[in-house]
């Protein structure tokens, strides 16, 4: 077996890896956040400036200024020179950065030039740089008129600073519309047209309708629309977190998280398939973005599945499920679920905390799975000498877990998500210098720098425009509206009203990025399952969910569409393949929905242990149903019973949990003796 970690897990990697750039390609076609422009010369120097600068404004703000602010209160200094940021100031800076940024990198359409920015993107982004930056610089004179418009200088009958609205509109649309795609846009237009045309609509629906003015005013000049919570949350939780997976990528982490996973699993049956729910597990705590996900882990995973016998779409399926669940993963979840802390006006901890047993319950079902596919069809692992001997990988690469441990121990210590993100990035910077293949000097320190802030772009642009669909709902109700309907549509009927929030998940997931997926869902869909006596953890967490899985529901599995692009399988087979792995995931949410003590609320510890293991039983005899192997090879009606067996263990009534779970246990037993009997015969 090779010892020498620096070359044997690398070789293995870059055997099976796809070419970069055609992985980028690849990634490209489904993920618009990487359609942007290689610049060189003088523009590659402005946005690297640029970009750099975005990050270092975030790390002064949101983590250097707080910690000496801290300090000097220690040492009983005046704390007080220390001139912090309004919250409103504070995300107009950060909107500037990104939609300048925007205008320079993302051309208006895929024919556009990749490699230099036309005079016109440099016209838009100096406008966005007046029309946002006019925010930052009059801000205490918007808020001491109460943030009504000037009236001092007129043009058409209206206050310049509604011509600034209406062109800041119009800038975060084509901005937002260059980096999210079309969909997001479109839904704010029509959220706007509803603030203006509400008096022409029917019924229930009908409002009194808002001027221009007003609408303009409402969006730009307060923080209810463009600047509210939304990009509140992008403008410090979220993109210092981005910032410090940049800064772990870069100084080797995703590559220390890949052989790790190599040598935890890859020599067991179809080992490498469990390589790649590992690996995009571990990623997944830095990581936010399941198509980003999917180009880390797929381009080594997916070829060394298909080298041990699993099918193109299959092994396509596993990664694009495994790459999804990252979200759903504490400590460091999607950018959702920040905004979901502020939402709901409770420690980021308590939300990690709540969806850390539906999280393990997800990877558990993926894991199962490929297991069972695996000894179906007596698929084998990795040779040994072929994988990276744990005890070498952690030697050479373990203090990279190190600033992990500092988030979740910062976490823990009550300390604001913003200052849990500035220890992990000051921590990489501090253990990535204790050995030299991963110290960071200036070089990968400015490329952390930028990738952190290029990755944070369509988070803030995202947070811009549903600022658009939160400000029509707080200046028309709108929000209330919607929920009153659905609970009279379902007649007040539970059920009825979670499978019509999870539809519109689904359906609002085809061209939303989960972050405004669940901004809007939450908006307009989660009234109503309040409405319906959920708690709220419960119901944010529930369209959270869903608006995550959408990346692997058929038609538009963006997720499974990408590997299955790098796997060269069918996107359909592959799309509806992974939802078929994760069958039991969409199942989860009404559970813990019905039983909120799965996302640790009122815990009663036996009737919990009785949930998680029940659970952990139907999700294992699901697997078995769909894969069709429990001990040995199942036939039909075994697999049929199987699966309704596991519905009822999974379902929330302790009672009929408890008794599925024994004819579970006891199914097991009868087919390993039968099996057995086989053998012997």
């Amino acid at each position: 077996m090779t010892k020498d970690p620096e070359k044997r897990p690398d070789s293995l990697i870059n055997e099976v890896s796809m070419d970069e750039a055609e992985v980028a390609s690849l990634v490209e076609k489904y993920d618009v956040e990487s359609r942007f422009r290689r610049l060189s010369g003088w523009q590659g120097v402005f946005i690297t400036v640029l970009l750099a600068s975005m990050s270092l404004f975030h790390l002064y703000v949101g983590g250097f200024m707080t910690v000496l602010i801290a300090v000097m209160d220690y040492f009983g200094l005046d704390s007080t020179i220390i001139v912090t940021l309004p919250l409103v100031l504070q995300r107009a800076i950060h909107l500037t950065f990104a939609i300048v940024a925007v205008f320079v990198l993302y051309p208006a359409s895929n024919k556009g030039n990749k490699k230099s920015t036309n005079w016109a993107d440099w016209l838009l982004a100096a406008v966005s740089a007046i029309i946002i930056g006019y925010i930052v610089i009059y801000y205490k004179d918007i808020a001491r008129r109460g943030a009504l418009p000037d009236p001092s200088f007129m043009i058409f009958g209206y206050s310049y600073e509604v011509w600034f609205g209406i062109a800041a509109t119009l800038l975060v649309l084509e901005a937002g519309r260059r980096i999210v795609g079309n969909v997001l846009p479109c839904l704010s237009i029509l959220f706007l047209l509803y603030c203006y045309y509400g008096s022409y609509m029917p019924g229930m629906f009908q409002i009194r309708g808002n001027t221009i003015s007003r609408i303009v005013q409402h969006m730009y000049l307060t923080s209810e629309g463009i600047f509210g919570v939304a990009l509140g949350v992008s403008s410090t939780f979220v993109i210092m977190f981005i910032i410090f997976g940049a800064f772990l990528s870069e100084s080797g982490g995703a590559r220390f998280f890949n052989e790790l996973a190599l040598a935890l699993a890859g020599g067991s049956p179809g080992g490498p398939a469990k390589v790649a729910v590992v690996a995009s597990g571990l990623l997944g705590t830095i990581n936010g973005s399941s198509i980003a996900n999917v180009a880390t882990t797929g381009t080594f995973t997916i070829p060394l599945m298909k080298k041990v016998g699993y099918s193109p779409h299959y092994a396509g399926a596993v990664t694009a499920a495994a790459s999804t669940g990252g979200q759903l993963m504490p400590p460091v979840m999607g950018a959702g679920a920040f905004i979901m802390s502020e939402f709901l006006g409770i420690p980021y901890l308590s939300i990690a905390a709540a969806a850390a047993i539906p999280a393990l319950l997800y990877y558990t079902a993926i894991f199962i799975n490929l297991h069972f596919r695996a000894r179906k069809d007596g698929l084998k692992g990795l040779p040994f000498d072929q994988l990276p001997v744990l005890g070498a990988v952690m030697r050479h690469d373990g203090h990279l877990l190190i600033p992990l441990i500092v988030v979740i121990g910062a976490l823990l210590m009550r300390f604001t998500p913003l200052m849990a993100g500035f220890a992990g990035v000051v921590a990489v910077l501090l253990f990535s210098t204790l050995r030299k293949h991963t110290r960071m000097g200036p070089k990968k320190i400015l490329n952390a720098l930028v990738d952190g802030s290029r990755g944070a772009l369509g988070v803030a642009l995202a947070c811009a425009l549903v600022g658009f669909v939160v400000g029509t709902s707080s200046l028309t109700s709108l929000g209330l509206t919607i929920s009153g309907n659905i609970v009279a549509i379902s007649e007040g009927n539970l059920l009825a009203t979670l499978v019509m929030a999870m539809i519109a998940c689904l359906i609002l997931g085809m061209g939303l990025p989960t972050t405004a997926n669940y901004i809007v869902c939450s908006t307009i869909i989660v009234p109503a399952l309040i409405k319906m006596d959920i708690i709220p953890i419960a119901a944010h967490l529930f369209v959270f969910y869903f608006g995550i899985m959408a990346d692997l529901t058929p038609p538009v599995c963006l997720a499974a569409f990408a590997a299955a692009g790098i796997a060269g399988a069918s996107t359909a087979k592959t799309g509806l393949t992974a939802t078929r792995i994760t069958i039991a995931s969409y199942i989860l949410p009404y559970v813990f929905v019905y039983s909120p003590m799965l996302l640790l609320q009122n815990v009663a510890l036996f009737d919990l242990t009785i949930l998680i293991v029940s659970a952990l039983l139907g999700v294992m005899a699901m697997a078995g149903g769909l894969e069709g192997w429990l001990f040995r090879n199942l036939k039909v009606w075994e697999r049929i019973i199987l699966a309704c067996v596991a519905l009822v263990a999974i379902y929330h009534d302790i009672q009929l949990s408890i008794g599925a779970s024994v004819v579970i246990i006891a199914a097991c037993f009868f087919f390993k003796k039968t099996t057995k009997q086989q053998q012997l015969t």
